[in-house]
């Protein structure tokens, strides 16, 4: 009798030179496993890990100064094209890759590399699973919701591979035990949805405290959050539903 697959998702959390590869590229590589329990709850799985990355040009002050990782930290460590597949795409097959603001990741982690995995973006699913925190970022959600079991010390320093990476677990595991794998990839998928206003005379607001005026403004912002998120505000009034945000429970169906 052959045993059921694993449901597993890997975590995985980059550093880097720089924002815009080619032009930037990896010097860490960080990851953490959450898998399905006998229970039907979702737990870390495993000691996860990192390796460093030799990127092939030089580290900017600027973002040495945000992980600490010198040149000659990475000068003898291996290239990405050696190390990216056997961690993006290890075996068993995961479910899925996730990273905490994961469109960021999948410009250096691409299809070829992952065997074309799909994504789930734990910031994403943050802002619609707990639109009340004070802030999105991972450290904040670390810090504001305190997942239950997180060691203080293995999630740190902040800005290394693995750490980040074992923060952004706990918070992957939480929304998975709220929510289904599908809900959490199908809002992957879309724009992020804002649960406040982020700036302007506005700022603060519940998007539903908008006159028309305003939501039209913002229908038309340059971040496509900010108009992803403008125009579902638009969609609700149209069908007309009850001005206020919706229910975590309303979010789910």
């Amino acid at each position: 009798m052959m045993r059921p697959t694993p449901q597993i998702i890997r975590v995985i959390d980059l550093e880097t030179t720089g924002s815009a590869p080619p032009a930037h590229g990896v010097c860490e590589i960080g990851w953490q496993d959450v898998a399905l329990q006998p229970d039907g709850r979702w737990e870390l799985e495993g000691e996860g890990g990192a390796i460093l990355v030799n990127p092939g040009r030089a580290i900017p002050p600027i973002t040495q100064a945000i992980h600490h990782i010198l040149d000659e930290h990475v000068a003898e460590a291996p290239w990405w094209h050696d190390v990216a597949r056997r961690v993006l795409d290890p075996y068993p097959r995961r479910l899925a890759l996730a990273a905490h603001r994961a469109d960021f990741e999948q410009q250096f982690c691409t299809p070829n590399l992952t065997h074309g995995q799909e994504w789930i973006c734990t910031w994403k699913c943050a802002l619609r699973l707990w639109p009340d925190s004070p802030s999105f970022s991972n450290q904040v959600l670390r810090y504001w919701r305190k997942p239950d079991g997180l060691d203080h010390d293995r999630g740190l320093p902040v800005h290394r591979a693995f750490p980040d990476a074992y923060v952004t677990a706990h918070h992957l595991r939480d929304q998975l035990n709220e929510a289904s794998v599908a809900q959490l990839l199908d809002w992957s998928r879309t724009p992020g949805l804002i649960p406040r206003v982020r700036y302007g005379p506005h700022r603060g607001k519940a998007w539903s405290e908008l006159d028309h005026e305003s939501l039209m403004a913002f229908m038309a912002d340059r971040d496509p959050d900010i108009r992803f998120t403008a125009n579902a505000e638009m969609d609700r009034r149209s069908g007309g539903g009850a001005v206020g945000r919706a229910t975590t429970q309303e979010l789910l169906l």
